[in-house]
């Protein structure tokens, strides 16, 4: 059996695959891979069923090795990688021998990903690998000397298909307004459309926080539990949004004001505290 260990979990490195959808009705968010093209791509360069589980990084990287050899790939943020003291090259597949330090350095955006061929092979929980940090289902963050079972190697072909990793941000993060619009006063809505903002460090899986212009409510108080969805923009009492991302709970009593539209959900997986965010209001898709 070949196992993987944890020499530097870095920030935030997390065991995760697309998650458990479906489950809402029950108090289960989908969680899964926050960035899930990225995931889908990195498990196709090792010859992986696209579900299966990857490491997701964030920001600084993550350090491993495996008791046999295996071949990895590396896709989502840009980042250094080296095989001991050879540098390899991300988005396609890479030869890491028995014993040898597989290094993933800190990314240029937030979130990167490591695929093994045969996938890793965590608990199933509810249908899923994945670390749900809200709920703890899944288990929990990667520590340094944790050991992970890698599954049996596919020994399918490897093959790139990279259009992924041309995707370029538009102009802004596109928002389909509601449905809870109505809370909030004319000006802010027109705000709303060309509204600035910055990534708050306080952002993780759960949310994106950001910090800018406020959105002002024309209604006081809070609604009664209704359900949440991935890239619900939540607007709390002091009208600083939060974009709901993969471990979101699913209800919540504060007003959505829009949600992200589904193709503009990677910028938001892909956005780190400091960086730019700037809305743009769409009438339908």
């Amino acid at each position: 059996m070949n196992t993987m260990t944890v020499l530097d979990p870095g920030f935030l490195t997390t065991v995760q695959d697309l998650g458990r959808p479906g489950l809402a009705h029950l108090g289960v968010s989908g969680s899964g891979a926050v960035d899930p093209d990225a995931h889908r791509l990195a498990n196709r360069l090792v010859g992986n069923p696209e579900s299966a589980a990857t490491l997701e990084t964030t920001l600084l990287g993550v350090t491993v090795t495996f008791a046999h050899s295996v071949v990895v790939a590396v896709t989502g943020a840009r980042c250094e990688l080296w095989v001991g003291e050879r540098q390899a090259a991300m988005l396609r597949p890479v030869h890491v021998p028995s014993g040898s330090a597989l290094r993933l350095g800190p990314s240029a955006q937030a979130r990167s990903y490591l695929a093994v061929s045969g996938g890793i092979d965590a608990p199933v929980v509810m249908g899923s690998r994945s670390t749900d940090l809200l709920s703890g289902l899944g288990g929990r963050p990667l520590g340094c000397g944790d050991r992970l079972r890698i599954g049996l190697d596919p020994g399918e072909p490897r093959f790139a298909d990279t259009a992924i990793a041309q995707r370029n941000p538009g102009p802004g993060i596109r928002v389909l307004l509601g449905p809870r619009d109505d809370w909030f006063a004319d000006a802010t809505l027109e705000l709303l459309d060309g509204a600035k903002y910055l990534v708050s460090a306080a952002s993780n899986r759960i949310g994106l926080r950001l910090q800018g212009p406020e959105l002002v409510r024309r209604r006081p108080g809070e609604l009664a539990p209704e359900p949440m969805v991935l890239g619900a923009i939540q607007v709390p009492p002091d009208g600083q949004p939060v974009i709901f991302l993969n471990d979101h709970p699913t209800t919540g009593g504060y007003p959505v004001i829009g949600v992200v539209h589904p193709d503009d959900l990677f910028n938001c997986a892909q956005a780190k505290p400091g960086d730019p965010i700037e809305f743009r209001v769409v009438l339908g898709p």
